[in-house]
């Protein structure tokens, strides 16, 4: 017998947890539009962001550029910021949680067993280039992300879909890709079938991620679809000027009446926190995401503008590339753990918005060990082990560092240094790193670096996103730039991956967990609460644990 979800079932038995989003930016100079299907100059770019369809007009500005518009290409928290205004998938969360609830699917059936999945699509949807959204744009899109070899996987322009890998167990032809096949039944029923079951299926059909891109609109761009997307969404896309803003404009045709409120929203970078804010006081900009902590208790007092806080669900921390010396030696790694105070990293730049952090996975997560101990501040017993390292004299090292803030590290620059001062302290000269954001992702990915900072945001509400994509082996030079790989710690991740008995889940998740700290491949420094701001005038915004919310019910107050 199958179990349906209508929209009240899918109120009452999705699953409810907590998180949020990761990182991103880059690009080379240079500026696309999708206006007249073609690319559009610099000039128009600018005059598109000036230039308003209406009087909703909304500018939010953020610390860095997307790297992708192509969804599934990127782990960029930034890329999915914008992918989420034009964009839909067959499920979505609920505005304030990771609660499932409907998408461009408005009912779904799931097997007792948990190997066949049916979605029932909405019809009458149009992508924004005017053709029909189907099932045979939802088997396109899956089977494109599944296989490097399809037409449109764009493997050989470097497009791998690396998320898909990790959380659909793989990709076609691997022993642990749980879709086995995908059948349209008509032009609005869809299923999947899965070769095993996978506990946290219906939370990645509502992944930023995973949403639907117009299969005519593949076909037209090829590649470059990653600067021309064309979703269903509230959103189109009009132009993106590279490192400076993306411009969207209000779909006209939206499948929900009344949405979206905005006629346009501007996406502006500002790299620097306190200039942002400055913009935001000035009237400049509506939104600003990445607040200093210390600016909060002024927001708040400020009549004129009003002060938001996310769910602590991310990690900000430090990682040693394993797989090369000198951070191929455990008791080094040991060493340094406790040379780096967390609690003055917390203290000093987080003004109470975070916690120090001993696992990667926050503590609201299913399966989170709180008896793993974290290691504490203690530079005597630093020393101690740096010469058990056979490093009695010292070493040099490099510490590249996020030269952009992120929700989970709102001041980068000043965290390694405190790095840096800490390990002077032991006798280890560090040599700080700065590279532009799109090279750093790139560079560390590739393993270039020995130790660097980076974060981790949830997007789906399940610790397998953050446990298996930071640290399984399967994930290596991509959102593992630790370069870390066990046997036993993939063998449990992947068995929790399998199962849909929730408490076998947390148990495996726990036992992985003791085995990173004792192997430590990263020092985990905080979990933060990321604090943002808007002027009194933007109204209906909620900001989502994942950090990329809808702004479709937004609008700006006269």
């Amino acid at each position: 017998m199958k179990l349906k979800f209508s929209l009240l079932a899918a109120l009452m038995l999705a699953v409810l947890l907590v998180l949020a989003a990761c990182s991103g930016d880059g690009g080379q100079k240079g500026e696309t539009s999708q206006e007249d299907g073609g690319a559009g100059t610099e000039d128009e770019t600018e005059s598109d962001a000036g230039a308003a369809e209406g009087d909703q007009v909304l500018i939010f500005a953020r610390g860095g550029d997307s790297e992708s518009l192509d969804p599934a290409s990127t782990t960029d928290g930034e890329s999915s910021r914008i992918t989420k205004q034009i964009y839909e998938g067959l499920l979505e969360f609920d505005k304030e949680s990771f609660e499932v609830l409907p998408g461009l699917a408005h009912d779904w059936e799931v097997a007792d067993d948990g190997l066949s999945y049916t979605f029932y699509l909405e019809e009458g949807v149009t992508f924004h280039d005017g053709t029909d959204f189907n099932a045979e744009a939802v088997k396109t899109n899956f089977e494109r992300w599944a296989d490097p070899e399809h037409e449109y996987a764009f493997a050989d322009e470097g497009y791998v879909y690396s998320m898909y890998g990790t959380m659909f167990g793989g990709f076609k032809g691997d022993e642990n890709h749980v879709i086995e096949e995908i059948n349209v039944i008509n032009d609005h029923e869809i299923e999947f079938v899965l070769n095993q079951p996978l506990g946290f299926f219906l939370q990645n059909m509502a992944m930023t991620y995973f949403p639907i891109t117009s299969p005519a609109a593949l076909e037209e761009y090829g590649p470059a679809i990653n600067e021309n997307p064309v979703g269903t969404g509230p959103f189109k896309f009009v132009s993106w000027s590279k490192d400076d803003s993306i411009v969207l404009d209000k779909f006209e045709d939206y499948r929900i009446d009344g949405l979206p409120k905005l006629d346009r929203v501007v996406f502006e970078v500002i790299p620097d926190n306190a200039a942002r804010l400055i913009a935001l006081r000035s009237g400049e900009i509506d939104i600003m995401d990445g607040l200093n902590p210390d600016d909060a208790a002024g927001v708040e007092a400020d009549d004129g503008l009003e002060l938001y806080e996310r769910e602590e669900n991310n990690i900000g921390y430090v990682g040693f590339n394993v797989g090369k010396e000198p951070f191929d030696n455990k008791d080094l790694r040991h060493a340094i753990s406790h040379a780096i105070d967390k609690e003055a990293i917390a203290e000093a730049l987080y003004a109470g918005y975070a916690t120090p952090a001993s696992v990667p996975l926050p503590p609201s997560y299913m399966g989170y060990n709180d008896e793993v101990e974290s290691f504490e501040y203690d530079p005597d017993r630093a020393k101690e082990l740096l010469e058990e390292a056979g490093y009695e004299d010292g070493l040099e090292i490099e510490l590249w560092t996020m030269p952009v803030a992120r929700p989970y590290m709102p001041d980068p620059e000043t965290v390694s240094e405190i790095i840096q001062n800490n390990l002077a302290e032991i006798g280890i000269t560090v040599t700080i790193v700065r590279e532009e954001w799109a090279p750093y992702l790139e560079k560390t990915m590739n393993g270039e670096h020995q130790m660097y900072m980076l974060g981790w945001s949830g997007t789906n509400g399940d610790p397998d996103y953050f446990l298996s994509s930071l640290l399984h082996g399967s994930n290596v030079g991509s959102s593992n730039r630790e370069f870390y790989a066990n046997d036993e710690v993939d063998e449990l991740l992947n068995q929790a991956k399998l199962s849909i008995d929730q408490d076998e889940r947390a148990s495996f998740y726990q036992q992985a967990q003791e085995i990173i700290a004792d192997d430590a491949p990263m020092v985990p420094l905080v979990h933060s609460r990321p604090v943002l701001a808007t002027t009194s005038a933007v109204q209906n915004y909620v900001p989502h644990p994942s950090t990329s919310e809808s702004l479709a019910e937004v609008e700006l107050a006269n």
